[in-house]
């Protein structure tokens, strides 16, 4: 039995943001995560994944992004840069333990882990992110769809793509940089329900993010009534210009699946050799199951990230958790601060201490 302070559960860029915060604000932290080495999710992503913000703007607290500020990272080196955030963060991480459960009773969670090790805090935080549940719709025809099925979470790259006739649902950066990318070797088609949005990556010689920096933006609530239900493209002109050129083409969301066809719009069917749903994430939380911490429909029950039904519980890293920018590299410290700090104000530093020692 292990007893600290806080328990962070996850030690991809939201779990190291808030054991840094936890450390600056005198907790001794656990970090659990079910990986087997430094990174969380980003080692599993598609080969070619390019940040969307500069470097200057990806940077967790206390250490600055490394190389020149102004380029936009690539997927290793995101990884490179978490792994070495890691190694400085002078905390206790544990990698490869998965947690299986974790329940509360008398002010103390106890946090149950796969291989049998228990571990009690008063303080819990969630920050497993969403990789390992990826959302996958409910499109006519997909569950007996005959082609392939893939969800963006697995795809690596193009090859074994070559000469086939893909489909991608999703009209986020994701979808559309897959796309394109599929597009170089296989007849690709990108499906929405609704318009692509597109903003330019630089405004009058600045990066996007500059400007949502600069006005605000980019750490303002919205509440979740105000908040946009699609996020733009961020696109510095190619991914406009490929759409254009059809490669690959745009068009409004099938009408079903059938067999091994798809059924578009206008009436139309075709063969399709895959389905590839860059369709997002649904937070990964099954271990809060028994905790009281979700809703009826399994979702994260907070405001702001502080758990409106269990006491000592908190939550980093969730989609427009905050603001736009809370599931990001630059968004995760800044939330982080919030929940700690809420969390230690609503149980006090001392009754902290004294509920592990």
């Amino acid at each position: 039995m292990t007893s600290v302070d806080i328990v962070v559960i996850g030690g991809g860029q939201a779990g190291l943001a808030t054991a840094h915060t936890a450390m600056r604000r005198g907790l001794r932290p656990l970090v659990l995560d079910a990986s087997a080495r430094p990174g969380g999710s980003w080692p599993s992503y598609y080969d070619s994944l390019t940040l969307f913000s500069p470097a200057r703007f990806s940077a967790l607290p206390g250490m600055p992004f490394p190389g020149d500020p102004e380029r936009y990272p690539l997927r290793d080196e995101v990884v490179g840069y978490l792994t070495a955030y890691t190694a400085r963060l002078d905390a206790e991480i544990r990698f490869g333990c998965r947690v299986e459960r974790v329940t509360a009773e008398g002010g103390v969670h106890t946090i149950t882990m796969a291989d049998g090790s228990v571990a009690r805090a008063p303080l819990v935080v969630a920050a497993s992110g969403g990789f390992g549940s990826p959302a996958r719709p409910a499109l006519p025809g997909l569950d007996s769809f005959r082609g392939r099925v893939l969800h963006a979470a697995r795809y690596r790259n193009p090859d074994g793509f070559a000469g086939e006739r893909v489909v991608v649902v999703g009209g986020g950066n994701s979808a559309v940089q897959i796309a394109v990318e599929l597009a170089r070797t296989a007849t690709v088609s990108l499906t929405t329900r609704g318009p692509l949005r597109f903003q330019a990556q630089r405004v009058l010689g600045r990066d996007f993010h500059w400007w949502l920096t600069r006005t605000g933006l980019d750490t303002a609530w919205l509440g979740p009534r105000l908040a946009p239900n699609t996020v733009p493209v961020i696109d510095d002109g190619r991914y406009r210009a490929a759409i254009r050129a059809g490669r690959p083409d745009h068009r409004p969301m099938f009408e079903r699946l059938d067999g091994d066809r798809v059924v578009w719009s206008d009436g139309a069917s075709e063969r399709v050799d895959v389905v590839l749903l860059a369709t997002g994430y649904r937070p990964d939380l099954p271990y809060l199951a028994d905790s009281g911490g979700l809703d009826a429909h399994g979702r994260p029950a907070h405001a702001g990230g502080l758990s409106t039904t269990v006491p000592g519980l908190g939550f980093v890293g969730l989609e427009r958790q905050r603001s736009l920018a809370s599931a990001t590299l630059r968004g995760v410290g800044r939330d982080a601060v919030h929940v700690l700090d809420g969390l230690v104000s609503r149980r006090g530093r001392r009754a902290v201490a004294r509920m592990t020692r």
